[in-house]
């Protein structure tokens, strides 16, 4: 992966599937709810659906306008039965080969007749992701994925902005919305630690055109900032001062309690030893758990391995008293 959390997609949608699933609702397919969820996932960078386009002309203008490319698969009589997942297949199968860089796909659609093609790309190392109809996916496609999600599922109420004063411009409750959005997009991927890093790349995928200089920023920490004096949500400072990591927001301000901070975890340094002259006797050492917060390394000693202190203090250095010695050893005795 380019970042982390940060994946390269491959959609490929089998627009004749979704039809079955959506062919008696009110309400038309609309392929923005799909990218405005697959973006929060990472970087799409191919997008191919496949169906014969007469029967779905309808759908064309709609697809061309989120930049999928349109493979077009003449009528059954004429190709023959499951020529588009034939075609959808190959092309996956080509991609996950030639692409190393691609390391998820997405399959938009409920047949099962996809099922091995999932099971190949897992055993490849991929990481597959699934997008159907409730009324027609299979069981089997669904529970071969990684992930599987419901178009249904797909509308998601935002959380109320509080109420701000008249002064606050507009083109602010624009960026105050889309962060809150981002934010919630990386809840949805269980990202615990959210950094400030992270959201900018998400609200960017979310709105390439965006720039916190349009909403009156400076930087984007200036965003952040102000966003916390309106109350849409908490910061905290990383250890290292450098960059600032969200705690809470929105619905999680009233119901959730901020992580507690980390610290480094402590350390183990021994005291230094203090050399006599003549013959070096041990020493009483103790050993101390400091963080490193507290310790400035430049007066700390080496890192000595110590033995374990004697049970009586020692007295005044006596010379040692040699009272016998043999050919291959030497004993030593102390008054």
């Amino acid at each position: 992966m380019a970042q982390d959390g940060e994946r390269s997609l491959a959609v490929f949608v089998d627009f004749e599937n979704l039809a079955l699933g959506f062919q008696n609702r009110r309400e038309k397919f609309d392929i923005t709810r799909v990218f405005e969820r697959l973006v929060e996932k990472g970087k799409i960078v191919f997008k191919k659906a496949y169906a014969d386009w007469n029967r779905f002309s309808a759908y064309t203008a709609m697809l061309h306008e989120a930049a999928i490319e349109l493979t077009e698969i003449p009528r059954r009589n004429q190709t023959g039965k499951n020529s588009a997942d034939i075609r959808l297949c190959v092309d996956a199968m080509d991609m996950a080969y030639s692409k190393e860089h691609i390391d998820t796909f997405v399959v938009i659609s409920g047949d099962s007749d996809f099922s091995p093609l999932v099971s190949k790309l897992k055993e490849l190392g991929k990481h597959v992701i699934g997008l159907g109809m409730q009324e027609s996916t299979s069981e089997l496609l669904r529970d071969n994925c990684d992930e599987f999600i419901y178009y249904e599922d797909l509308e998601h109420k935002h959380g109320a902005l509080p109420e701000f004063d008249s002064s606050v411009p507009d083109s602010k409750r624009k960026a105050f919305k889309l962060l809150l959005d981002s934010l919630l997009a990386l809840r949805r991927e269980n990202k615990e630690v959210i950094w400030s890093s992270m959201v900018k790349d998400t609200m960017k995928r979310k709105k390439p055109s965006f720039n916190e200089t349009y909403h009156g920023y400076r930087t984007f920490s200036e965003l952040l900032e102000d966003a916390a004096r309106n109350g849409l949500l908490e910061l905290e400072m990383d250890s290292r001062g450098r960059s600032y990591i969200v705690t809470r927001f929105g619905a999680e301000m009233k119901t959730r309690k901020p992580y507690p901070p980390r610290k480094p975890a402590p350390i183990k340094i021994r005291a230094t030893q203090t050399p006599h002259s003549g013959l070096i006797h041990p020493t009483e050492q103790e050993s101390v758990n400091i963080t490193k917060s507290e310790t400035n390394p430049a007066n700390l000693g080496p890192i000595e391995e110590g033995r374990d202190a004697p049970t009586e203090p020692l007295g005044e250095p006596v010379a040692p008293e040699i009272f016998n010695q043999g050919e291959d050893d030497i004993l030593f005795t102390r008054r």
